[in-house]
């Protein structure tokens, strides 16, 4: 098959993306596909006279990589790099329309909001994942939550600040974490313990969008579940070194130690596994995603943090340990998500 990896895009998790998309890119060239890793902001020039299906690497081709940043991406200097002011970069479409399926390995913003999705079955493209409604389901933090909560999966108490309209309110309930509403890879995230720090918590938020999140913090062990073709993967315990699982932690390999299996009773276990699922199907997800919770250590209950539509598949990525754990190797992982999605126009 011709498969187009479209990473990247306009982001605070470009650099994940990236990262994802050259891992998946290279594991589908060795199982020979012709693969193209797409920028979805950025595009790629076609050079006059050449025809696209050249741009296709099989395998022995150069292999793609790249290595994730410490730090976010300056989002003001990317913005000046975009194609006549579009979030889809020049040449994109163009390519996909060549390819027999996109396979997404964007995170964040249009590539887990479900605006890449509408635009690619707008465009009559078959892609992997979640269709847009999943997507926009999933990446709007308090409508996840509305739908966990009316369905009596357990999550964390929360209120919402438009701060287009409502004000930086001086105080909340403490403990508390403040994150944007919808943002992934704890991009802008906080954990808040003193009304001091609630502001500059506000303030780091705000600098990634206007909708933010303020939640009661439930404190425990954390646990994330992927969900391969509606069924619950092996769970995996997530221990950072130090401070909380932020996006340093996350992506930097030796900064959080992940146990798979996750050492649980059978009984929890099997709640976590169920819990999961339950959430891929109440926000309409597709054939893969991730489902993030913590074990609350005094209740004894597991709280969903988020969905992820498009879990990442770096290194240290969560969704390819569960995965391995289940007897999946990464190859296999991508030709199973790859085989589990719908053909076009089936939306």
């Amino acid at each position: 098959m011709k498969i187009v990896v479209l990473a990247g895009g306009y982001s605070p998790e470009r650099d994940v993306s990236l990262s994802s998309g050259s891992l998946i890119a290279n594991s589908l060239m060795r199982s020979g596909h012709q693969v193209l890793l797409v920028d979805a902001f950025l595009g790629i020039e076609i050079p006059e006279n050449t025809d696209p299906d050249g741009l296709f690497r099989v395998a022995g081709d150069p292999e793609y990589s790249y290595k994730i940043p410490e730090t976010a991406p300056d989002m003001e200097a990317l913005k000046q790099l975009a194609y006549k002011g579009s979030l889809v970069g020049k040449n994109v479409l163009t390519l996909c329309h060549r390819a027999d399926i996109v396979f997404m390995a964007l995170h964040g913003a249009m590539g887990e909001n479900g605006q890449m999705q509408a635009i690619l079955e707008a465009e009559n493209i078959r892609f992997t994942g979640s269709t847009h409604v999943g997507c926009v389901l999933a990446m709007d933090k308090d409508i996840t939550k509305k739908l966990l909560r009316a369905e009596g999966i357990p999550t964390a108490d929360w209120i919402t600040l438009d701060l287009r309209r409502d004000p930086l309110p001086e105080t909340a309930p403490l403990p508390c974490v403040v994150k944007p509403c919808s943002c992934g890879s704890s991009v802008g995230i906080s954990i808040v313990h003193t009304e001091e720090e609630l502001q500059r918590a506000l303030e780091e938020a705000k600098k990634y969008e206007d909708l933010i999140l303020i939640e009661k913090k439930v404190s425990g062990r954390e646990f994330s579940v992927g969900v391969l073709d509606g069924k619950a993967l092996p769970p995996i315990e997530i221990i950072p070194k130090t401070g909380f699982y932020d996006y340093k932690n996350k992506y930097q390999a030796g900064a959080t130690e992940e146990i798979c299996p996750a050492q649980l009773t059978e009984d929890e276990r099997v709640t976590l596994q169920f819990l999961a699922e339950q959430v891929s199907r109440v926000l309409r997800l597709g054939a893969y995603c991730r489902i993030d919770f913590i074990l609350e250590q005094t209740e004894g209950v597991f709280y969903c943090l988020e969905a992820n539509t498009l879990p990442g598949m770096t290194p240290n990525s969560l969704l390819p340990q569960e995965a391995r754990a289940a007897g999946i190797e990464y190859d296999e992982l991508c030709k199973a998500i790859v085989a589990l999605a719908p053909p076009a126009g089936t939306v």
